[in-house]
This record gives C-alpha cells, sequence and structure tokens, in this order.
C-alpha cells in the first residue's frame, strides 16, 4: 500500500524518554517538521532540553487519557507513539496504545509510527521461558495497527520500528546491564546469556530511522522496520571496549538463579516490570519474571539464527552509515564523552561516574502514569 502524503506537524508520546529525545532531534532539527510533545511535568530538565531544540512545543498530560490523547493529535498529522511499558505494565500498555491508534485516526492524523519492541512470546513459539512483558506488550499492538491499516491505511498510514535494548544500557547506571569495575580493575558484565546475543540498538541512530520512516512514507507504509547495530556477543562487547579504551575488560556469564541473588538488578527481583501494575492483578508480572524471558531472549538469539533476528543488508540500505559495530560505538562515545568534558570512556564506567540514560532511573517516578 503506498501513500505519498508527508507530514509536518507530529504529536510525539515518549519524547522525554531515552529512545525519544533522539527522535524529536532529528525530527526537528532542519525545521521540516514541528513536534508536540506530550510530557507529564513541562518543567523537567528532559522536557524543558527539547524545547531548546525549537521547533517543540509541550502539552501536559499522560498517555492514559482519552482527553489528553485528543488534544495531543488534534490538529497534528503525524504521530510517534511509544508508550513506556514499564511505567504502567503490559496490560494497561496494550489497551492504551490500541486507544492511541483509534483516537489518532479519528482525530485525522495522516501517518502513525508505532515504538514497537519484538513479540518475542509468538517469535519463539509461544514458549513460556521467553515471556517478556514490556516485549509481548508491544509486539502483540505492533502487529495489530499493521493489520488494521489494510483497512485503514487510505486513512492514516502506518509504520512500526521495532528496536531493542539501547546499548548505551551497557555503560549505564541502573540498567540490566551495567558493568562494574571490580577489585582486580576488569571492567566486568556478569550477566545470564550464555553464548546468544543482544540485538543492540544505537539511539543515535534512532534519529535517523524515525525520519526516514516519515521522509518516506510511499515506501514505509506498512512497514515493520527492525533495527539493531549487530547481534552483539558479550564477550566481543568486552573486547571492543578494551580496544578502545585499553583497559581490560570482560563478559562473564552468570546462571540466571545467581543473578537474580547477587545480580546488578537482585534488589528489583520481586518488584512489579511496571511500576504502576497492581500486584493484585492476575496479569502482574516482577521484575524477575519478566527479564528472566529477556534474557532468555538473547541467550537463544546468537548469530542472527535464533530468536530475535534482523535484516542487516536492508539496514545498510536504508541508513550506510549506520554504527555496525560494538567497536564502532565505544569510539563515537568515547570521543563524544571527552569532547563533552565527561572524560574518557574508561573513567565514565567508575561506579561513582556511572549515569542513568533511562528515564525510569533518572527521575525514579512513582505513583502515577
Amino acid at each position: 500500500m503506498s501513500i505519498t502524503h508527508h507530514t509536518s506537524y507530529i504529536f510525539v508520546i515518549g519524547g522525554t524518554g531515552a529512545q525519544g529525545i533522539p527522535v524529536v532531534r532529528g525530527l526537528v532539527k532542519d525545521q521540516k517538521y514541528k513536534c508536540r510533545v506530550l510530557t507529564r511535568d513541562v518543567s523537567s530538565p528532559r522536557a524543558k532540553a527539547l524545547l531548546e531544540l525549537g521547533n517543540v512545543e509541550l502539552v501536559e498530560g499522560t498517555f492514559a487519557s482519552e482527553a489528553d490523547l485528543r488534544r495531543g493529535f488534534r490538529g497534528c498529522d503525524g504521530a510517534f507513539v511509544n508508550i513506556d511499558g514499564f511505567n504502567c505494565g503490559e496490560k494497561t500498555e496494550i489497551y492504551w496504545a490500541i486507544r492511541s491508534y483509534e483516537l489518532a485516526l479519528e482525530e485525522g492524523v495522516k501517518f502513525y509510527v508505532y515504538g514497537n519492541l519484538d513479540y518475542v512470546y509468538k517469535k519463539s513459539g509461544y514458549d513460556p521461558k521467553f515471556r517478556t512483558g514490556h516485549y509481548d506488550g508491544k509486539g502483540r499492538v505492533g502487529e495489530w495497527v499493521l493489520e488494521q491499516n489494510k483497512t485503514n491505511g487510505h486513512r492514516m498510514g502506518v509504520a512500526v520500528f521495532t528496536t531493542g535494548p539501547y546499548i548505551e544500557m551497557s555503560i549505564a547506571k541502573f540498567t540490566i546491564f551495567t558493568p562494574k569495575v571490580e577489585d582486580d580493575g576488569v571492567v566486568t558484565w556478569r550477566v545470564p546469556l550464555g553464548d546468544g546475543s543482544v540485538v543492540h540498538v544505537s539511539l543515535d541512530d534512532c534519529e535517523y530511522y524515525v525520519r526516514w520512516l516519515f521522509d518516506h512514507p510511499e515506501r514505509s507504509n506498512g512497514m515493520d522496520l527492525e533495527v539493531a547495530i549487530d547481534h552483539i556477543h558479550y564477550a566481543d562487547l568486552a573486547k571492543a571496549f578494551q580496544a578502545v579504551t585499553g583497559h581490560p575488560a570482560r563478559y562473564i556469564d552468570t546462571d540466571l538463579d545467581t543473578y537474580w541473588k547477587t545480580g546488578n538488578s537482585a534488589p528489583f527481583a520481586a518488584h512489579g516490570s511496571g511500576y504502576n501494575s497492581d500486584p493484585k492483578d492476575s496479569a502482574f508480572m516482577t521484575f524477575k519474571d519478566n527479564f528472566t524471558g529477556f534474557f532468555n531472549m538473547w541467550k537463544y538469539s546468537g548469530g542472527n539464527k535464533g530468536v530475535i533476528r534482523r535484516d542487516y543488508k536492508l539496514l545498510d540500505e536504508i541508513y550506510p552509515d549506520r554504527i555496525k559495530t560494538a567497536e564502532d560505538f565505544f569510539r563515537r562515545e568515547d570521543d563524544r564523552g571527552r569532547k563533552a568534558g565527561l572524560g574518557s570512556l574508561w573513567d565514565r564506567v567508575q561506579e561513582e561516574n556511572l549515569k542513568p540514560v533511562l528515564k525510569l532511573a533518572e527521575d525514579r517516578r512513582r505513583g502515577r502514569l
């Protein structure tokens, strides 16, 4: 299905998140597009940073409100929707993601990009060891909006943007991949990945890909653009870090039981995967249950031959200058950090210097959608 309408005024849900900031930056950098960004707090540092980009306006509200969604979509001809599943939990995310699509259609949006993750439960053949709530919640909706597009595409085009764990999480505070400089001075990642690989994504590349989706609706309409740097084995990630910094680094495979007892996420094991989800709801998933499926997903995705796969030839065609290796990312990040006065990459992984990249980790928000 082909459309030729080019959008100019885009309503963004998730714009203050780790992915949303580069997405908005990419859309407004040459003033071709204007963005209206939904945020729970227009005075937050991230919201203010978006305003400084120019061609951005803020609307205070929540994705869990029809009135706020209508106010956001009204008058816009485009939309980028990436709902925070860690805010609301899988069950609530599915409802509001579906409702967002419906309200966008109702309000006259012409092109709709849905921020997605792999529907790993389905891709695994519905094997329960792969159930990952924050992936499956998005993945179900991603398939659903593409199906609706078969009927509604003449009114509103749709593209699905499927990402993966940000590679920035491997050098950031409060993430599932946070490293530690151990007592012997070696940067160490102790994670239960076996011989598998993670389809890490660069946030800077997200800026390009989403802009491409909006710039090329005649091709992207009906597309599920599944992106990644590469299938990155953590032994190779450690080698790349060592090559860039000159400091020793290693990956130590850790079994799940040990990880949940002593790993960097052990204190959160019994917490809800979605911090506003109801523990009394039978759909509730603990952090441990959710991320056990998450680690299994990557453990069984080595070499682009397992559960989660990517078409790297397509990505090279769409973005020839994309980041293609962990070493490429680390070199760029080391250079960026030095220029920004943050120090070398080695300096930045010291425990006292680690910074959060995820919005949840940064603001530790609780209690409201």
